[in-house]
Order: structure tokens, then C-alpha cells, then sequence
């Protein structure tokens, strides 16, 4: 029968009262005071049973309604039948409620007729109830518009639920007449449409948080809440930690929490967490979990997992899963994963990935990839990415390009891109620079940059680079009054460790006349293994007159195949006297090339060949 979202007792339906003058039993009215002590009702009860046996038919009406709400129907109902023959309204509409609790329905909803046409408003709303119940809704809705013209609240609430079960936009109307006249679940369910306005209104537009709907819906949620809805006590807890209001939303998770809102409790768990009090988030966790919470579930497995508790921790994941969180099986995979248990991570991932957990498709693919098993992985790689997984997105890209499916690899790519993913976006930007678009290049050059790829930020420099004008020869060495665009991209990729970036960056410093500068990152970029960048130190130490160690960092460079390293060896050996020495090094030279150096190193070896000789 009770068709509102919270439980209600008899008294609280309405069918029990009515809003005229014997029709508000209970309630301070009457003569009968909500505060009195049992002797005083005891004594109340007397004297109106003595007028009911009097025959006075108000006082009949109200022994019975006495009985009823104590649960002595037999004693109410020949009180009630009495006042109602004498034709009390009041009496008509609780023998109507006694006769549906004894299971008489079509009985109680005649009475409930009499005393509705007499205008009763409780009596209207409790036919219109009984006419939904049977699936009569035009019936229903009559009445409950009877009901809530009249001010009852339950009659508003009920024709408010009816209307918005058809979609008819005066739901709103009556919700809002019922939420203000103090209805609890009304004021909830009116502060979720208005949040549902809200949201649909920001999709695409500037509307959202800060909108007069969402304000109004907050001071909805706040009256539900006051009045014990610990659903609304949650979603108000939600607002305020969105706002960063925390201190007031964990007041109100507590209060949710307390009330048995499992979501409250879950939520109040990770309110504590983040202020760095563990013991206690786990407390509350632990209450949300044993009450089927899947995310609390989770929640505890992560925690056990970071203290190493990892059997605790599957079983909590377990149970995270079981109680439908797909997060409870994806993080097993990753537990399992860790502990080395393949068969078991894959088991984990598949179920989860089943189940629509995109980032568990995305990490099956990968560990079958990892298998050998390229076929099978697509299509999880495909199904992550369709259910929004960037990163699956992106090792799509990488899977196609492998098979030199370069325009399929470049569409995963630009998807990828598009949501933010840096390696994708630097991939972008190299095939638009292949193909000679220079300006989207530069585009997702700069998200590739911006997002911390150090190619990148190299790449986007050397593109800025290639535009500037050269530098006339007068320029050199003359002090930069500020540096450009592409030098900042160049030290930011330098910074980042790009040895060839690093390389870059010297040569800036060299051309502007500041050797230390410039010395610095030849050496970063060296000991790291650059080429480019010993040889380019040992330059720089040369023209400084430090030719011995200029010898140790061509000698690096050499080793690693630069040939101009070789030539400036050779002919470091060969000023020395060091012929057989000069020699050797000039035929590395020649074997490394490139093809102007090989010439100058085949003449100085010939050379020495014709000096040793002689």
C-alpha cells in the first residue's frame, strides 16, 4: 500500500487523521497532548470513554481513534462504526483505515468515499491510494487531487509521484508543495530533480555548481536531511565535500552513516582517509562493507594491501566484487599480477573486463600481448577503448603501427590525443610533420610538451627553430636580451634529460658567447651517453687550450661511432708525432663516415702511411 520512499507508521500515513477539528488524534490536538504522562492519558481515555457511553458521538470518534492507534481494533471498531452512523467524517475515514488493516479493502475504501465527499482530505488521499494500488489512476489522480488542493501533504506527495511516474511536468508543482509543507522524502525528491535540471542544463553550457537550481536543490537536500533523510544527509554530505566544505560533510556522512546509509558510511571512510586518519576511515569502512557496500569492500583491500596484508586484502577485494564492484576484481588482478601469479591476474582481469571494467580489458590485452598472443589482445584493446580507456586507445595506436597499419595506427592515436594523452599527441605530431602539416604538428607538439614529453618539448623547439631567421655573423657572441620561445622548449626538454635537447641548448649558449653554459650541457649530455655531446665538449675544451681532455671526450664520442671524433683524434696524434697512433684513428674515421669526413680522413691517412714509410 505505502507508496512513499520512507517507512511510515499508521499515524504517520494520514489515513488515521484528518486536518478538521476531531480529525488530528496524537498530536497536541484535541485535548490530548503529545507530552502527557500515561496517568494523565489514562485519565484522558476515561472521561472520554465515559461521554462516548454518554452517547456523545465527537466523543466515540475519538475513543476510537484512541483504540486504533493503540492496536485494539475490536474495541475501536464499534466506536467508530457508531460515530460514523451518526455521520462523524472523521470516524468514516478511521474505520475506513481499521477495516484495510483487517484486510477489508473495497469495504474501507467505501467508508474512505463518505468521508472524502464530506471532505475529508486524509480520507481522499487514502482512496486515492487505494484506486493506485488497483491500477485505477485516473481515479487515483482525482482524489489525490482532491486531497492535496485541500493542503494535505500526503495527498500532494502521492498526486506529485503519480504525475512524475507519467512525466508530467506539474509533478514538480505539487512536489514542492508537499516539500514545503514539511514532507521529508518530498523535499528529497524534489532537490534530485532540480539536480537533474542542473546537470542537463551544464551539459554544454557554463550552467552548473554555482546556479540558482543548484542552490535551491542544496537547500532542499539540507531540509530532508534535517528532518532525518539520511539519503539527503548523503547527497548533502557530497555537495559540501565538492566544495571543499569538509569539516560540514563529514557531519553530515556521520549523520547518513549513523542512520544506516551504507553509501555514508563508504564516503565517510575516504573523507578520513585523505585527512590522514586510517584507523578510523577503516572503522567505517568496515560498517559499509558488512553492510554489502562494494566500494567500501574495495576501499579495505586497497588499505590492506599497502600494509602488505595482502591474503586480507584479496579476500576484502573478493568481496568488493561479489557485492558488484568490478574494481574489486580489477585490483585482485593487480595484486595477483604483483605476487607473480600470471593465471590468476588473468582470470581476475578477464572476469572484470567482462563486466565492463575498461582499464581490466585494457590490462588483459596487455598481458596476453606480453603472451605472444596478438590476436586475442586486439579486441580487448578495441572493447577498452570504445568503453573510453585512453591508454588502450593509445597501445591500439602502437599495435597497429608494429604492423605498418600506419593510418589505423594514427586514427588510435588521435583519439587517444584528443582526451589528453601526451605519447599519443607527440605521435600525432611526428606523422603530421611526415606528411608536411606543419601547423597541426606544432599543435600537438605543444600538447605532447605541455603534458611533459620531453621529444615533445624537442621536437616543438626544432620546428620553432627551423623559422627563425639565421643569426648574422656580427650577432654572434653578442649577449641575448631575451631568450625565445624555442630555446625555453629547448631547456625545458634538456631539463627533462633529452640528451640531444641538452646538446641543443650548449650550442645555443657556445653561439652566445657563454662557454660555462655551454660546457654544462655538452658534459650533462655526454656523461649521459651522447655522442654529439663529447664531441661538441671536446670542441669547446680545445678552443679553451684544454686539448688533453678534449682528447678523453673525443675519444668517448669516437668509441661510439662519431667519425668527426676520429678525425679530430688523428689529427691530434698525428701533431703529437704519434703516427701509428694518428694512423689508426684516421682509419676509424674513414669506416664511420660520414662521406666529407671519410675524404679528409683517407687523405690524412694516406699521409701518415707515406710518413711512416719513408
Amino acid at each position: 500500500m505505502d507508496v512513499m520512499g520512507d517507512k511510515a507508521t499508521l499515524l504517520d500515513t494520514g489515513r488515521f487523521v484528518q486536518p478538521s477539528h476531531r480529525e488530528v488524534i496524537g498530536s497536541g490536538q484535541n485535548g490530548i497532548g503529545a507530552d502527557r504522562d500515561d496517568t494523565g492519558q489514562a485519565a484522558e481515555e476515561a472521561r472520554t470513554r465515559a461521554a462516548a457511553e454518554a452517547g456523545e458521538v465527537e466523543a466515540m470518534s475519538v475513543l476510537g481513534a484512541m483504540l486504533l492507534r493503540r492496536g485494539d481494533l475490536d474495541g475501536a471498531e464499534p466506536q467508530l462504526r457508531a460515530a460514523t452512523a451518526a455521520g462523524d467524517r472523521a470516524a468514516a475515514n478511521n474505520l475506513g483505515v481499521l477495516l484495510h488493516q483487517r484486510g477489508y479493502a473495497e469495504e474501507a475504501a467505501g467508508w474512505w468515499r463518505i468521508a472524502a465527499v464530506a471532505g475529508s482530505a486524509a480520507a481522499a488521499h487514502a482512496l486515492g491510494r487505494h484506486h493506485r494500488e488497483r491500477g485505477d489512476e485516473p481515479a487515483a489522480e482525482y482524489w489525490q487531487r482532491q486531497s492535496a488542493e485541500q493542503g494535505h501533504v500526503l495527498g500532494a506527495y502521492a498526486l506529485a509521484d503519480l504525475l512524475e511516474h507519467r512525466g508530467d511536468p506539474t509533478a514538480e508543482q505539487w512536489m514542492r508543495a508537499a516539500a514545503e509543507r514539511g514532507h521529508r522524502e518530498a523535499a528529497y525528491r524534489l532537490a534530485r530533480e532540480l539536480d537533474r535540471q542542473v546537470h542537463q542544463a551544464a551539459t554544454g553550457t557554463d550552467d552548473g555548481a554555482g546556479s540558482p537550481r543548484a542552490a535551491e536543490a542544496e537547500q532542499w537536500y539540507r531540509q530532508a536531511a534535517a528532518r532525518g533523510h539520511r539519503r539527503a544527509a548523503l547527497q548533502l554530505g557530497a555537495i559540501l565535500e565538492r566544495r571543499g566544505e569538509l569539516k560540514e560533510a563529514g557531519r553530515w556522512y556521520l549523520t547518513s552513516a549513523k542512520d544506516g546509509e551504507a553509501r555514508a558510511a563508504c564516503a565517510l571512510g575516504f573523507l578520513l582517509r585523505d585527512a590522514g586518519d586510517s584507523e578510523n576511515a577503516a572503522v567505517w569502512w568496515l560498517r559499509a562493507a558488512q553492510d554489502g557496500d562494494g566500494n567500501a569492500a574495495n576501499a579495505l583491500g586497497a588499505l590492506h594491501a599497502e600494509r602488505g596484508e595482502t591474503q586480507t586484502a584479496e579476500r576484502w577485494y573478493r568481496a568488493a566484487m561479489d557485492a558488484g564492484d568490478i574494481n574489486g576484481g580489477y585490483n585482485l588482478a593487480l595484486l595477483c599480477a604483483e605476487q607473480g601469479r600470471t593465471a590468476q591476474a588473468e582470470q581476475w582481469y578477464r572476469r572484470a573486463a567482462y563486466a565492463g571494467h575498461r582499464e581490466a580489458a585494457n590490462a588483459l590485452a596487455i598481458l596476453l600481448l606480453q603472451g605472444g598472443d596478438a590476436t586475442g589482445a586486439e579486441p580487448w584493446f578495441s572493447k577498452a577503448a570504445e568503453a573510453g580507456s585512453v591508454d588502450a586507445a593509445f597501445n591500439l595506436g602502437i599495435l597497429y603501427a608494429g604492423r605498418g597499419a600506419d593510418r589505423d595506427a594514427l586514427r588510435w592515436y588521435e583519439r587517444a590525443a584528443s582526451a589528453g594523452h601526451t605519447e599519443a599527441a607527440l605521435q600525432v605530431g611526428i606523422a603530421r610533420l611526415r606528411e608536411g602539416d606543419e601547423r597541426e604538428a606544432e599543435r600537438h607538439l605543444r600538447c605532447a610538451a605541455g603534458g611533459g614529453s620531453p621529444e615533445g618539448a624537442y621536437r616543438l623547439a626544432a620546428v620553432l627553430d627551423a623559422r627563425r631567421p639565421p643569426v648574422s655573423p656580427h650577432e654572434l657572441g653578442e649577449p641575448a636580451h631575451h631568450k625565445t620561445e624555442c630555446e625555453e622548449w629547448y631547456e625545458r626538454a634538456a631539463s627533462q634529460g633529452h640528451r640531444r635537447a641538452q646538446v641543443r641548448v650548449g650550442m645555443l649558449a657556445a653561439g652566445r658567447g657563454d662557454v660555462v653554459e655551454a660546457a654544462h650541457w655538452y658534459r650533462t649530455a655526454a656523461e649521459a651517453g651522447s655522442r654529439n655531446g663529447a664531441f661538441n665538449l671536446g670542441l669547446l675544451l680545445a678552443r679553451e687550450g684544454s686539448e688533453p681532455e678534449a682528447a678523453v671526450w673525443w675519444t668517448r664520442a669516437a668509441d661510439a661511432g662519431h667519425g668527426r671524433a676520429a678525425l679530430r683524434l688523428a689529427l691530434v696524434y698525428a701533431r703529437r708525432g704519434e703516427l701509428a697512433e694518428g694512423q689508426r684513428w684516421a682509419d676509424r674515421a674513414v669506416t664511420l663516415g660520414p662521406h666529407e669526413v671519410a675524404e679528409r680522413a683517407t687523405r690524412l691517412r694516406d699521409a701518415l702511411r707515406e710518413e711512416l714509410s719513408a
